[in-house]
């Protein structure tokens, strides 16, 4: 690093004091600016530390045009306001710790970083220390054999003050996101490690707690099982003191770390990691000597990385993915002890997106739109399935970016989640005021409730669930041929004629069934069948992931919809990923579902010509998959089921593949 960058410091805590402190010695930084609300202690704070600047506006900070980085040491719930704003105005972000105070908002620092082209680290500062680098390398040598268990502490006593940051539910206080964060993080770390890798996530998270009398976590225990049976217990604390520790238990010995989050805030530190050999009674004591102001090192990592050009950190500095992982993780720890803040909750949630600005349809976008029978309103091309979204901040996240993508349309169904997921989507459009903007695809009368009765007392419920007085789309969720078709379109058009449902169809049906409901709605002047929501992928599905999928790439139903012209609502539209590059190969067998679903030698060959076709059009394989789906000769709409933002972002491609009908049957074998 020939030249040092320009820092900026939201907040005057004690965090960004030390930070400051650390900045004074660093060899890639300098402490350029700080800001406050309080103008006269960002004066004091910038005089202490020599600084150029004090600023009484976070936003005059960032409006600054020699700030090169600005580091975010606010309260927890304001890291996203002020990480939005300061990438918005392309300024590169170490975020204190936690990055968010759950996964959805720190997916959503991330995007908007990619967007504008920012680096961005959390600021876990013991990653960036001496001693954490040989402890990996003291695991890497096996000395221990294969590590078995894991025990990382961090924990402390305070005094009770209903208002300070720590208990306060306001500012999601609490030991697990003030602490246990850093018991999770060393702990993937450290089986990441042991399987090869710069972190691991956990396979299963459990944890218990005490909450407190604000409703936050102040001690608490939890468990995390990895791959390979590693297994790791975590504690934290802010009502009691624990003695903060790491300790690795292998097949061959241990390893201990006291102290391993070193916050030392005026100097350089000693580390002692303790080796105990199995049958040794004696442990090898490890000295790590560090000369440098813990915060200088991380602040010296962070101008490393961007001095290369690199808008990550380079581990053992946490990278996007490492922050996200570890996010995850922090929510499955709160969400075993019932920890929900209340800023979460549809009640009091942010009126306003992620990036600070209302809901908005966009001016203009490559979303596709269609025309379905009986509704009226247009349908996305693209359909956002609500069927994974665990809390209401992901679902408000990833709805609000699908929405202002251009995406009106929402599937859901009476058994996701027993209610849930139409719960979810409920809140949103309430609390988003979009209702008269959006179609909601109802799915009700799975087996083994699908006949007239289960699915009238269904919708009923789901209607309710939802907060709407109807469904733009109902679908039939399974067929039952022990009931004639004439049997649910007689029930369905009542519904119709009572305003409950405006378009209807069936998910799961043969073309022969469809077929004789139509002919029937046709000869008795009823509405039939707008819709059919049936597996439609360019691999094709050799056996049903579930009991009476139905599958539409075949000749006659191919043929079927072309003649009739009837729209089709692909479910695993982009089969499941098997076209996402390296996840599909005859030798790799290690995803059940996907061998026995998707592996075939036709599938394959159609794979090699997608990655062939892709090349050529300068798009991934995978949207050109999912391109395959809505360049039918009949109109055809994708259900997809994104689970992060990334993968709705990379999924919009697709959009803008045009395939002729010859690539689409050469696509397909035809």
């Amino acid at each position: 690093m020939t030249s040092k960058f320009n820092w900026g410091i939201l907040a005057t805590g004690g965090i960004a004091h030390a930070f400051a402190r650390g900045l004074q010695t660093s060899k890639g930084g300098r402490a350029y600016a700080v800001a406050s609300r309080d103008a006269q202690k960002a004066k004091q704070f910038a005089d202490e530390f020599a600084m150029e600047q004090s600023y009484g506006s976070y936003d005059d900070l960032l409006d600054d045009p020699k700030v090169d980085i600005v580091y975010i040491a606010t309260p927890h719930p304001q890291h996203i306001e002020w990480a939005m704003k300061a990438a918005a105005k392309k300024k590169h972000l170490l975020i204190e710790k936690p990055i968010a105070i759950n996964h959805a908002d720190a997916m959503a620092i991330f995007e908007v970083a990619r967007e504008h082209d920012v680096m961005v680290m959390e600021a876990f500062m013991y990653r960036c220390h001496p001693a954490t680098a040989k402890l990996i390398e003291i695991l890497q040598s096996g000395v221990i054999g294969q590590v078995r268990v894991i025990n990382a502490t961090f924990s402390f006593q305070a005094n009770f003050k209903e208002e300070s940051r720590i208990f306060a539910n306001e500012y999601a206080g609490g030991g697990i996101l003030d602490v246990g964060c850093y018991a999770t993080s060393i702990s993937r770390l450290i089986a990441g490690v042991a399987t090869g890798k710069d972190f691991a996530e956990p396979i299963d998270v459990k944890g218990v707690a005490h909450l407190g009398e604000t409703g936050v976590d102040e001690w608490a225990i939890g468990t995390l099982k990895f791959e390979h049976d590693i297994l790791a217990q975590i504690s934290c604390g802010i009502s009691v003191n624990q003695e903060s520790i790491v300790r690795i238990f292998g097949s061959e010995g241990s390893i201990t770390r006291p102290n391993p989050f070193p916050h030392q805030r005026k100097g350089g530190d000693v580390t002692t990691l303790l080796i105990q050999k199995n049958g040794e009674s004696t442990p090898t004591e490890i000295k790590v000597e560090n000369d440098m102001q813990p915060y200088a090192l991380e602040a010296d990592a962070f101008a490393l990385a961007l001095s290369q050009g690199r808008r990550e950190a380079i581990p053992p500095a946490v990278t996007w993915a490492d922050t996200l992982g570890n996010m995850k993780t922090l929510d499955r720890w709160r969400a075993e002890i019932g920890l929900t803040y209340d800023q979460e909750k549809p009640a009091d949630y942010r009126r306003t997106t992620a990036r600070g600005t209302v809901l908005a349809k966009p001016a203009s976008g490559v979303m596709k739109f269609g025309k379905i029978a009986h509704l009226d309103k247009p349908v996305s091309r693209l359909i956002m399935g609500v069927d994974n979204q665990k809390s209401f901040p992901h679902a408000a996240v990833m709805f609000d970016d699908f929405y202002e993508r251009g995406g009106n349309t929402f599937d859901t169904a009476f058994i996701y989640a027993s209610g849930r997921q139409e719960a979810l989507l409920g809140d949103w459009i309430k609390l988003r005021g979009v209702r008269d903007d959006v179609n909601v695809i109802v799915k009700g009368g799975h087996t083994p409730y699908c006949n007239p009765t289960d699915i009238t007392m269904q919708l009923h419920e789901s209607l309710t669930r939802l907060k709407i007085d109807h469904a733009d789309i109902y679908m039939m969720h399974r067929d039952n041929t022990d009931y004639p078709v004439s049997a649910f379109v007689d029930e369905l058009n009542k519904h119709v004629t009572a305003g409950r449902i405006k378009a209807f169809g069936g998910s799961n049906w043969t073309d022969a069934r469809v077929a004789e409901a139509n002919d029937y709605a046709k000869k008795n002047s009823l509405q039939g069948f707008s819709v059919v929501s049936n597996n439609l992928s360019l691999a094709q599905m050799i056996k049903p992931i579930w009991d009476g999928c139905v599958c539409a790439n075949n000749p006659q139903s191919l043929a079927f919809f072309k003649q009739n012209q009837l729209s089709l609502l692909s479910w695993s539209s982009q089969a499941r990923g098997f076209f996402v590059t390296g996840l599909a190969n005859p030798d790799k067998k290690d995803d059940r579902e996907m061998v026995e679903v998707w592996y075939s030698d036709q599938n394959f060959e159609r794979l090699k010509r997608a990655n062939e076709l892709a090349a050529k059009l300068n798009v991934a394989p995978i949207n050109l998959a999912l391109a395959w789906v809505l360049n039918q000769e009949f109109p055809t709409f994708a259900l997809i089921g994104p689970r992060t933002l990334e993968e709705t972002r990379t999924s919009w491609p697709a959009l803008g593949a045009e395939l002729t009908p010859q690539q689409v049957k050469w696509l397909n074998l035809e």
